[in-house]
């Protein structure tokens, strides 16, 4: 076994990668404060596919040497737009028919191994500050929230990981459905 070479892995241009099919996938970055956090979700999000980011409220926004650093140019390659007022953005999404979710520990979180997407939708996530996790009132307007399993002592994540826990089960769904 031998790894491969950079010109082995047959690398898309940005603007062919732009244009291919996407997972119906929305994630929308509440007040994340670390700017490698949110470089860190860019390149998940190209990784995946994943269609588009909303960046709200504090959350830092291209282009910066930080977002950069752990970005490598998926910037250029995902769809994003920022937007200060995430409550605003939610009702937009949710009229538009998009399905409104939350990646957080609540009261009535479904365990993410049981969500299944359903084919015909798009879904928006709100993923949350690193202290506080998703807001009260952004938790009011979406339809549900997604949990991650954990079993250590800490219960809890770094955001940059929940993106790409998450968006790795929404394009494992989508592979399997095309296959």
């Amino acid at each position: 076994m031998r790894q491969l070479k950079l010109q082995e892995l047959q690398r898309d241009a940005p603007q062919n990668v732009r244009a291919k099919p996407k997972v119906p996938l929305i994630l929308i970055l509440e007040n994340v404060r670390s700017l490698l956090n949110v470089g860190a979700i860019f390149r998940t999000s190209d990784a995946f596919s994943i269609q588009k980011i909303y960046l709200c409220g504090i959350t830092g926004t291209p282009p910066h040497r930080d977002i950069q650093k752990t970005a490598l140019g998926a910037t250029e390659t995902v769809e994003w737009e920022y937007v200060q007022d995430i409550a605003i953005l939610l009702k937009e999404l949710k009229s538009a028919g998009i399905k409104l979710g939350a990646i957080e520990q609540t009261d009535k979180s479904i365990s993410l191994p049981h969500f299944m997407p359903e084919k015909i939708c798009v879904y928006a996530l709100v993923l949350g500050n690193e202290a506080e996790g998703v807001s009260a009132e952004s938790l009011a307007l979406v339809d549900f929230a997604l949990e991650i399993p954990q079993f250590g002592a800490k219960h809890s994540l770094n955001v940059a990981v929940c993106a790409g826990v998450v968006g790795w089960h929404f394009l494992s769904f989508y592979l399997n459905e095309m296959q």
